[in-house]
């Protein structure tokens, strides 16, 4: 008997050991899941902070490229005025006089300008804004002798130089004057401040070690914050920013290593429309990712600790399991969790993270399971593929977060439309948006198509491009009959796209409906 009790226990004993090492692994495992679970929702975060920072910075450089447009426009015009008025013809001693108190009071009143000037063929100032008309001729100049040899008239925007009337650095303006027969008249010269960029720059926070440049396309540097004024007209054609240019185009965002300095910065660059000039800023990733390091630090405490006492109480667990029940108890709470965990990781996987629709990964289960159903019921079945007018130039004219949030309100709309539990909206990709309607007609599908255009319609959002004003969506429209037609889910979304692009060729904010077998028909 005591033998038979001993070999129970040895029995036990050698079943409650590989238990106790399952539990011991199970919890090694939570543990290394927690632990990975915060390095990819640190990882997810950091990746948010670049491309939040990247957003920004693009947002800033198209103020730049907005701000330095508006001056060489300015000084075009102003230009523009300067050749008019001496072309007309030599003025005389009091005419002089008149055009003086002109472009002084021009300058006086475009704060972007130093100084305007009105240089004879010989190099001769005829006449300028200064209070005193300085002797001297500036035919050396560099803009000057660009249209001594080029006869177009153009605007020319001319490598910075010190002025020899102030000593200010200043950007040159400058357009040719043609005499009569067309020969080289002189030039009109307008010179933009360097300060003037430097003041509106210096309104930018980019940072202890950030950077705006400006810059001509041929490489040389106009202005560079923080300012140097030896780096003026240096040429500046070899780093990150122009590279960038160059591969990319004239627009683009990127993390790129400097090689002046070595730091690692996220350059946003834009080209201006219409002139051969580049602005770009740029902030350190290290300062950018400097809150997130706090956070890391902060939050990596919080999950060892939890960690540790995780371990902890999972010692304390394994070392208290002494009979077989209490282990198959506790197994049963891991397993329970475990399935609640699935459920959650399975919800998803379903469901689109932007919009919280359905994902197209549901969708396509969905459609093939409603497909079959149809079929072997006999009952139709509606489809409505539908997708945002003018998506594209909603982003590129309000950005990428106030496309997000479009697309957001735009699937709230639809989603409303779908009252029974078993229809189904879904993000299909992109601005694509897709529902299906099981045992529906198409009058029935029509409707609720009509209810979701006038959904997104009455949300009001501002779309400047489109030629409603505001945002407004296409639909089109199917219903099949799976048990008459048969064929399968594809030829179904292949229908009710072709229907959408009927509905864009009508004019867009519509919805194109047809029966399948009319479809099939035609």
């Amino acid at each position: 008997m005591h033998y038979a009790a001993s070999s129970a226990i040895d029995h036990l004993d050698r079943q409650r050991k590989p238990l106790v090492m399952r539990s011991a692994a199970l919890i090694a495992g939570f543990c290394l899941l927690l632990l990975g679970l915060h390095f990819w929702s640190l990882m997810v975060s950091r990746q948010e902070q670049l491309d939040e920072t990247a957003t920004s910075t693009a947002n800033m450089a198209r103020a730049l490229a907005s701000q330095a447009e508006r001056s060489l426009k300015v000084g075009d015009l102003i230009l523009g005025e300067m050749v008019e008025r001496i072309e007309q013809g030599k003025p005389e001693a009091d005419a002089e006089q008149h055009l003086h108190a002109r472009l002084a009071a021009i300058v006086k009143a475009a704060p972007e300008i130093q100084e305007l000037f009105l240089y004879g063929a010989d190099g001769l100032r005829i006449a300028t804004s200064l209070p005193v008309k300085l002797p001297g001729s500036n035919a050396d100049r560099e803009f000057f002798r660009y249209h001594q040899t080029h006869a177009d008239r153009s605007l020319h925007i001319g490598k910075p130089i010190r002025s020899r009337s102030t000593g200010i650095l200043t950007i040159p303006l400058s357009r040719r004057i043609d005499r009569a027969d067309g020969s080289f008249g002189g030039v009109a010269m307008a010179s933009l401040r360097l300060s003037f960029f430097g003041n509106f720059y210096d309104s930018f926070n980019v940072g202890k070690t950030g950077t705006i440049i400006l810059a001509i396309d041929d490489g040389t540097l106009l202005y560079r914050r923080p300012f140097n004024p030896a780096m003026v007209g240096s040429d500046v054609g070899n780093t990150v920013v122009f590279q960038m240019y160059r591969k990319d185009g004239p627009v683009g965002s990127g993390l790129r290593v400097a090689r002046l300095d070595g730091i690692e910065r996220m350059y946003s660059y834009r080209h201006l429309e219409g002139f051969p000039l580049l602005v770009a800023i740029a902030r350190s990733r290290d300062e950018i990712l400097a809150d997130w390091w706090t956070v890391v630090f902060k939050m990596s405490g919080v999950v060892l600790f939890a960690v540790a006492l995780l371990a902890w109480g999972g010692v304390r667990m394994v070392r208290q399991i002494r009979v077989r029940e209490a282990l198959e108890t506790e197994l049963r709470l891991a397993r329970a969790s475990l399935e609640g965990h699935n459920v959650s990781l399975q919800a998803l996987a379903d469901t689109d993270g932007l919009t919280g629709l359905a994902n197209r990964r549901r969708f396509e289960t969905t459609l093939a399971r409603e497909h079959e159903r149809a079929r072997r019921n006999g009952m139709p079945c509606s489809l409505i593929l539908t997708d945002v007018d003018f998506f594209k130039k909603y982003n590129d004219r309000y950005g990428h977060v106030a496309g997000d949030d479009c697309l957001r309100r735009v699937a709230a709309a639809i989603g409303s439309g779908t009252r029974r539990p078993t229809d189904l909206a879904a993000r299909y990709g992109g601005e694509e948006f897709a529902v299906i309607l099981p045992d529906t007609d198409l009058e029935g599908a029509r409707a609720v198509a009509e209810n979701m255009r006038a959904a997104v319609a009455a949300l009001h959002v501002l779309h400047a491009d489109s030629p409603c004003g505001h945002v407004s969506i296409s639909l089109g429209v199917v219903t099949v009959h799976p048990a008459v037609e048969g064929g399968d889910p594809l030829e179904w979304v292949e229908a009710a796209d072709t229907l959408l692009y009927r509905a864009k060729a009508a004019g867009r904010n519509c919805a194109a409906a047809c029966d399948g077998r009319t479809l099939l028909a035609a």
